[in-house]
């Protein structure tokens, strides 16, 4: 796996306790932020110059009369607020034709050439946007009330320009209505003067076409010329040849039967007949030959065949049969003429309706353009009688009184005290703009900030343990002793990086950091101290070979050292020097020839430290920032520990994860990191690491400056360094 590559840290989630964090630190920028936005405020509320206000009210209502039912709309009262109607109203009040009535009126145009100092008047244009400036309209909720409300420094002349903008705005609705309702009588009476001639010259028209087509119009209704049948007739003659002709298909089919059964033999027929055509005088006939069948039966039973009884008998049957044939044949040729006449009567009703319908056609187009004429004409005289009829309105609506469209409800009175500028509101809203200002700065450069801040930063974003907290301005254990308020910082180093090892057998241990002024070279110092102090043999390298410090914090020359035990100039005891704590020893970095600059990275380095790890419990190798040289990495991966320094809010996150990326790569062994510089007063989070033992040593420093005996010498002595070569 590629060590540059490290897993993404969990999104952070801010605590109450982060955001007082933030504006305790950054209670300077806060501060200087308020107090500029509120001396700003304060200054300019100060020099801004007073302002007088007077208003006058006044009430608008729309174009009505007052009597009901003489408006197309709904009377005045039934309208209520209009925002729109009001807001339309606000700019008829700011408009040229009002303001500059206003100027006329008072003669502004001089009046404030002499106020502003001019040479001459003041053009009308520029009056104007003066008076804008100075006016604000403001309606009344849910009412039609308008506010004119109007701002100078002279209370006089504001509530002269109020009352006079009121009394102008009133009289130009006033006269606005007039001039419109008198423009739209004088254009009805255009309009009618023009219809009537139309009217005119339309008759006269109509009446030439009349005398031209011949055309008798007795209905000044009609649209059309009247048909020669008549609606009626031709109603009549429609039914009347609809019946005829199903009545001559009746008959004609009924004679077609009747023929036809006439054919099989006349014994049918005189069955047929009297159904479907009843006749008296076949049924009487019919009735006397069965009287007479009746009598033949009878008498031929009574007598022979040759009686004179049945010979007459039989005569009178055959002479009644004969007259049964005679009248059934009569019966067949009276429906032959019945049906003829029928057909003649039909023919005769389409003859008669046909030729009316031609003569109605030609009578139509005959007259056709003499009736589009006269349709013309009532159109025309309509459009007039309307038109009349609305300018007899508007004219009756213009006589009747009318309802004030503008009234003036409140004058404008002089105004005793200024109303601009509001001294406490401007002051106290500098107040809270200069706090949210203030704070909200403080938090945009906290978040530009990508610093280290809190352990959880370090912890997140390096995934790598905190061993230890230094506070700020610590001073060096050497000078100040075990019993230092902060030794106790690196005591807890100590312990945290003796439970971090993972063999007892790991005792070399680089201070590295991503940048220069992190504190490596005072963390190296005073944790070999501490280490020192417990009764372990220590040794300080100062293999910074670029800029070496160790040695001016001991105030020892730096003639000989490391280079020259590496270049074989020296051997380790002539070069390592002792302090005056019996285990701690000091190896200075020596001077660097400009040949030697991968001397860290040669043989001569590694057996070095091989030697130091059995001769020494535990060493510690100053080095350069990682981020600028090499030698730092390659210390780092030389050695068996590697912490790692970072300075509370001094670089950006990402450079320090850069460093520890850097000591990976290499092999380093990275066994946790240090926070130094910690300011323990403005941040609370780190309260723990140090509140105690600060309230511990606080009661000391007070018990040794009332002359309690301190371990280690005298109260107020002040331990001394010794530094002597070993040899």
């Amino acid at each position: 796996m590629d060590p540059l590559k490290t897993a993404q840290a969990p999104e952070a989630k801010l605590h109450f306790l982060d955001y007082w964090r933030i504006i305790r630190i950054r209670k300077t920028v806060i501060l200087a932020v308020f107090l500029l936005v509120v001396l700003t405020a304060t200054v300019v509320t100060l020099i801004l110059p007073e302002a007088f206000s007077s208003m006058a009210r006044i009430e608008v209502q729309r174009d009505v009369t007052d009597v009901a039912g003489m408006n197309s709309g709904p009377s005045s009262g039934m309208y209520g607020y209009d925002p729109y109607f009001i807001q339309t109203e606000f700019e008829v009040i700011q408009s040229e034709v009002v303001l500059d009535k206003v100027i006329e009126t008072l003669d502004l145009n001089n009046v404030w050439a002499q106020k502003y100092h001019t040479s001459g008047p003041l053009k009308t244009s520029e009056t104007r946007a003066i008076i804008k400036k100075m006016i604000e309209l403001r309606p009344t909720r849910n009412t039609s009330l308008i506010e004119i409300r109007v701002y100078s420094d002279n209370p006089a002349e504001a509530a002269k320009i109020a009352n006079t903008i009121a009394d102008v705005y009133k009289k130009h609705r006033e006269s606005e209505r007039q001039e419109l309702t008198a423009r739209g009588i004088d254009t009805f009476n255009k309009q009618l003067t023009d219809y009537d001639d139309q009217v005119k010259k339309k008759e006269h028209e109509v009446d030439k076409l009349r005398k031209e087509s011949n055309i008798v119009d007795t209905d000044p209704q009609s649209t059309g010329p009247g048909q020669t049948l008549g609606p009626v007739n031709i109603l009549h003659y429609n039914s009347l040849e609809i019946d005829n002709e199903a009545q001559y298909i009746k008959e004609a089919k009924l004679l077609e039967q009747l023929k036809q059964i006439a054919t099989n033999g006349s014994g049918d027929l005189r069955q047929a007949i009297p159904t479907a055509a009843p006749d008296s005088i076949l049924g009487g006939l019919l009735q006397d030959l069965l009287a007479a069948q009746t009598k033949y039966i009878t008498v031929t039973n009574d007598y022979g065949p040759l009686s004179p009884e049945v010979k007459r008998a039989q005569s009178q049957v055959d002479g009644i049969n004969a007259q049964i044939e005679e009248r059934l044949h009569g019966i067949i040729l009276g429906m032959e003429a019945h049906v003829a006449s029928l057909q003649a009567v039909v023919e005769n009703s389409k003859e008669k309706v046909n030729e009316a319908k031609t003569n109605d056609m030609a009578l139509v187009e005959q007259s056709r353009e003499y009736f589009l004429a006269k349709a013309d004409l009532e159109r025309i005289k309509r459009f007039r009688d309307a038109l009349f009829l609305r300018k007899q309105q508007e004219e009756i609506e213009y006589a009747m009184p009318k309802t004030k469209m503008v009234s003036i409800v409140d004058y404008a009175e002089e105004s005793k005290d200024p109303v601009r500028p509001k001294k406490f509101f401007n002051i106290a809203l500098g107040v809270v703009l200069g706090l949210i200002v203030g704070v909200g700065l403080a938090f945009f450069i906290e978040y530009l900030d990508t610093s280290v801040k809190t352990i959880d930063d370090v912890e997140r974003t390096l995934q790598a343990p905190v061993l230890g907290v230094i506070p700020q301005n610590v001073g060096f254990l050497l000078e100040e002793g075990a019993e230092s308020p902060h030794a106790e910082a690196y005591r807890v180093l100590r312990t945290n990086l003796l439970f971090s090892r993972k063999d007892d057998k790991l005792n070399t241990v680089a201070v590295v950091s991503a940048g220069a002024g992190e504190g490596k070279s005072t963390t190296v110092f005073n944790l070999a101290t501490v280490f020192a102090q417990s009764g372990q043999r220590v040794l300080m390298v100062d293999s910074d070979l670029r800029r070496p410090t160790l040695h001016k914090l001991l105030n020892v020359a730096n003639n000989l050292g490391l280079t020259n035990y590496l270049l074989k100039q020296n051997t380790l005891e002539e070069v390592v020097q002792t302090t005056s704590l019996a285990t701690l020893d000091f190896l200075s970095s020596g001077k660097l020839p400009s040949s030697s600059l991968g001397i860290l990275s040669s043989a001569q380095m590694k057996d070095f430290i091989t030697e130091l790890k059995q001769r020494y419990d535990f060493v510690f190798f100053d080095s350069p920032p990682i981020m600028g040289v090499s030698d730092a990495s390659i210390l780092a991966s030389e050695v068996d520990m590697t912490l790692q320094v970072i300075q509370y809010r001094r670089y950006p996150q990402p450079m320090n994860i850069r460093a520890k990326q850097l000591i990976e790569k290499v092999g380093g062994n990275l066994i946790g990191i240090v926070l130094n510089n910690i300011n323990m007063s403005q941040d609370e989070s780190y309260y723990y690491y140090s509140g105690y033992y600060h309230d511990y040593y606080s009661r000391n420093e007070e018990e040794a400056a009332e002359g309690t005996p301190r371990p280690g010498g005298e109260s107020g002595d002040k331990p001394r360094v010794d530094i002597k070569p070993k040899y």
